[in-house]
């Protein structure tokens, strides 16, 4: 060998001699390690030099370092409460704290409520991990988690109790109005949780919406908010390039104050402008407020105010006020105009509950008179631009029972947009004290006296007007008013004379409190009263009239001799009364009420100081009436065969009043009034009341036709007809058509009376319809087995018609009648369905005296499922306007939308 290789054979023999017992003790020690750990308490205990020992006590040389393993395993924290888990199928344990639950399985920890077909929990970790199975169609079941008071549908989850952290997997849950889902989420230890690629849709097909927000990072807050990054639009799975870097969605049980975006409006004479933007306050739970403004680049604005009210069992109502400028034009320019408007509406109820003996309501509707032509929001709403007549009302009531007095004071205001005149009221202040009987007995013994029968009451009434032009309102003077006041104290009794007969006696006295006079003198030129002077001071006018009334009862029965196999009974009811009345002549000087001239004819010419007052003046001459009245009524009864009793009113009534003045020195009859009201249908009463003049049409000295001193009945002629108008309405709709012209189809539809197998379906049906979301029915099918076809439809017509005489035609010589002007018009409204997601509506009419087509609206619609998309035109009327509007139907999404209009001038061309 050589040497080299001698050297080293002879140092690893060296070398593996020297350490060999240090290798075999080590591996002695790490066996006797080993076995420690895994046999009993006792063994544990070595010495120094690694010897088991058997004996509890301890040696004198301390214990080896390394006879005891230095690393303890960790305590097991503790969960906060118990955990509560069932399944319907069965429940699987493993070694090492492992359960398995199958079929409808059930974890519930504090708020934490899993619910899933198959759930795999680790009680040492607190983890749990669920998932739904896969049916035969390869559709997987959802998984329901409930945090709290927020649901979530996943596909799958996993989730810690401690850490109540988790990975949820196709999640689904609804916020507010609409859905979020994600592939992937991951829920924090709160209760937000993280998204990629989410989306976020009100529609209701949420696994496939029409549209939704495609979410490219988002953080989930629920019932709070949701914040993500960039986003962008998908309708009907094609993205739009509509996308925006952020946006925040607040989810609120309960309002909260926020801005109101501003809608963009393009306008012939304002411009561009921003409309409807502003502030929403959440005030309190009893009250909001809503601040808006409207701008243009033309210069024209608008401020808005509104605000709502309730207060449980108290009062509830709402405000509304509008100030706007309307700039048209160029400035500079003749066409320039510059109008200032305002409106105010305000509405307020006082619950009955709150106190029954006052009540204290309001109706205010208010406007300048060129408000609602000039406000953007209305030009495409003819209703309002044809609107003239506005009325507005505030009333206080308050009443005291035990003294059976009332007291109401009501704010009126009457408003006419065509000429901007303005009626104020203010106060309009009634006291009323309720019929009493002085002289009745607190204690009565015996029959009742006569005079206990005299009953009286008391009506006052304190007013205080103006009427004058919307824009001269504050500028009037306190003289300017209108001031009186009246009083009137009915005195009456009721008593039976021979069984049948009532006779009413009364005394009515009536006086009026008026604040200025107005005094004339007759220009014998112009042959008329002219004001000369206002006199204010206090001036008393009363007067008074007392009456007697007969009445009385007349009973007809007999039945028809051409029906009395049908058992038909036919009643008649005659109600006659005859009334006196007098009163004296309070137009004689010594009342002071009239003035009276003698013209240059001769003629005697009067008028009245008071006259135009508010609560007028009484009439001239003396007054001894005897007034007649005549009532019918006739109703049928008979057998039906269903043999039973039927009543039909034939005239529900038919009566006829007149008067004669025996006081009266010419023209002592009145005129015939005539009365007629007949129930032709349910829905449909025909009313008629008109009169027939007594007295004559004849010429005077001039030529000029007037009413004469002799009746028509002198000529042979009956009284001539004063006029009558009326209106009535029907409505026809699917039913109506039917009932005329076609067959009810008794067999529309299943029977499932006489069907065991339709009759189990529907038990099951019913079973299983508090389990799916929407209930299924079966589609209606007609007599020979088609499915039934259905388009709703309704028109409501109405027609009015009026008769009077045309006086501004030539009379008739030789009747000396004036023709008769008929007038009448007839307005439509109806609705129609096309099908579940078309509807059209309209609203027209004709005028027949200018023989046009009156203001004509109509609305298209189509329910798009989640959007909702509607055109509304007026191709006839004074303005004609179209309207297209597409938009999103939940109310969080209002401003997701495209509207189309015309312009507001009313020179459109119609082709």
């Amino acid at each position: 060998m050589k040497p080299l290789k001698a050297k080293f054979l002879i140092f690893a023999f060296v070398t593996l001699f020297l350490f060999l017992p240090i290798f075999l003790m080590a591996q002695g020690r790490k066996g006797n390690s080993d076995i420690s750990q895994s046999t009993s308490k006792e063994l544990i205990l070595k010495d120094s030099l690694g010897a088991d020992s058997l004996s509890t006590t301890t040696d004198s040389i301390a214990k080896d370092s390394l006879s005891i393993d230095s690393i303890k395993p960790k305590k097991k924290e503790p969960i906060n409460a118990p955990v509560v888990f069932e399944a319907s199928d069965s429940i699987v344990y493993e070694m090492g704290g492992i359960a398995h639950l199958f079929g409808s399985a059930k974890v519930n920890y504090e708020k934490i409520e899993l619910d899933a077909d198959i759930i795999t929990m680790n009680m040492d970790s607190s983890n749990v991990y669920a998932r739904g199975l896969v049916d035969t169609l390869g559709v997987q079941a959802n998984t329901v988690f409930k945090d709290g008071e927020t649901s979530y549908d996943t596909k799958g989850i996993r989730y810690n109790f401690k850490s109540q952290k988790g990975f949820i997997s196709n999640i689904v849950t609804q916020q507010g109005e609409g859905y979020i889902t994600s592939n992937q989420a991951k829920k924090g230890q709160g209760d937000e949780f993280f998204m990629q690629n989410g989306r976020y849709t009100t529609c209701d097909h949420h696994d496939h919406p029409h549209f939704y927000m495609q979410l490219t990072r988002a953080k989930v807050r629920p019932k709070k908010n949701v914040v993500t990054g960039p986003a962008y639009l998908v309708v009907e799975d094609v993205p739009l390039p509509i996308a925006v870097p952020f946006f925040f969605f607040p989810f609120s049980s309960s309002y909260s104050s926020g801005f109101i975006l501003p809608t963009y409006m393009d306008d012939y004479s304002r411009g561009f402008g921003l409309t409807g933007g502003g502030y929403y306050f959440a005030i309190s739970d009893i009250m909001d407020l809503k601040l808006t403004a409207d701008i243009f680049t033309k210069g024209s604005w608008a401020l808005g105010v509104e605000t709502n009210y309730n207060k449980r069992y108290k009062y509830s109502g709402s405000l509304m006020a509008d100030y706007q400028i309307t700039k048209t034009g160029d400035k500079g320019l003749d066409d320039y105009m510059e109008a200032k408007d305002f409106k105010v509406v305000w509405s307020h109820r006082q619950d009955p509950k709150a106190n029954p003996n006052s009540s204290f309501s309001a109706s205010v509707n208010f406007a300048t008179s060129s408000y609602e032509k000039s406000n953007i929001n209305n030009l495409y709403n003819s209703q309002l631009l044809t609107q003239n007549t506005k009325t507005s009302s505030v009333s206080y009531t308050r009443s005291f029972p035990d003294q059976k007095l009332t007291l109401s004071s009501t704010f009126n205001i009457a408003q006419t947009t065509r000429d901007s005149s303005v009626a104020i009221t203010l106060p309009d202040l009634n006291i009323s004290l309720s019929r009493i009987f002085p002289f009745k007995r607190k204690k009565a013994v015996g029959e009742e006296k006569w005079y206990e029968k005299i009953s009286l009451s008391y009506t006052g009434r304190l007013s205080n007007s103006l009427k004058t032009k919307d824009d001269q309102i504050f500028s009037s003077k306190f003289k300017d008013w209108e001031n009186a006041m009246n009083h009137n104290i009915p005195i009456s009794a009721t008593f039976t004379l021979f069984k049948y007969l009532n006779i009413t006696p009364s005394f009515n006295y009536t006086e009026r409190w008026y604040t200025r006079k107005v005094n004339r003198e007759y220009d014998d030129e112009n042959r008329r009263w002219m004001p000369t002077d206002t006199i204010h001071g206090f001036n008393r006018v009363y007067n008074y009239n007392a009456s007697l009334g007969i009445s009385t009862k007349l009973y007809g029965r007999y039945k028809p001799l051409f029906m009395k196999k049908k058992e038909i009974d036919i009643r008649h009811v005659i109600t006659p009364q005859v009334s006196f009345s007098a009163a004296p002549d309070f137009g004689s000087s010594r009342y002071g009420y009239y003035e009276t001239y003698i013209d240059n004819e001769g003629k005697e010419q009067y008028y009245s100081p008071y006259e135009g007052q508010m609560f007028g003046v009484p009439g001239r001459g003396r007054q001894g009436n005897i007034s007649f009245d005549l009532s019918n009524n006739l109703e049928m009864k008979f057998r039906d065969k269903n043999d039973s009793i039927r009543k039909v009113s034939l005239i529900d009534e038919l009566g006829a009043s007149m008067s004669y003045n025996t006081a009266a020195e010419e023209k002592p009859w009145s005129d015939l009034s005539f009365r007629m009201r007949l129930k032709l249908s349910k829905n449909y009463t025909l009313n008629m009341n008109t009169s027939f003049a007594t007295y004559a049409y004849e010429y005077d000295e001039r030529g000029n036709v007037v009413v004469g001193n002799k009746t028509e009945w002198s000529y042979g002629r009956f009284g001539r007809f004063q006029g009558w108008g009326s209106s009535f309405s029907y409505t026809f709709d699917n039913n109506s058509w039917k009932k005329w012209f076609g067959k009810d189809d008794e067999n529309l539809g299943e029977d499932t009376e006489n069907d065991p197998d339709a009759a189990t379906e529907n038990i099951e049906h019913k079973r299983k319809s508090s389990i799916t979301e929407k209930k299924k029915q079966k589609p209606k099918v007609d007599s020979d087995g088609y499915q039934a076809f259905s388009m709703p439809w309704s028109i409501n017509v109405n027609y009015s018609f009026n008769i009077r005489e045309d006086r501004s035609r030539k009379i008739n010589d030789k009747t000396m009648r004036y023709p008769y002007k008929f007038t009448h018009n007839i307005n439509a409204s109806g609705n129609l369905r096309l099908s579940n997601k078309w509807s059209f509506n309209f609203n027209t009419g004709y005028d027949f005296d200018v023989k046009k087509i009156t203001q004509t609206s109509c609305t298209i619609s189509r329910d798009l499922h989640c959007f909702n998309m509607s055109a509304s035109f007026s191709p006839f009327g004074v303005w004609k306007y179209y309207n297209f509007t597409i938009r999103a139907n939940a109310s969080m999404l209002q401003d997701l939308k495209w509207d189309k209009r015309s312009q507001t001038q009313s020179n459109i061309q119609w082709y």
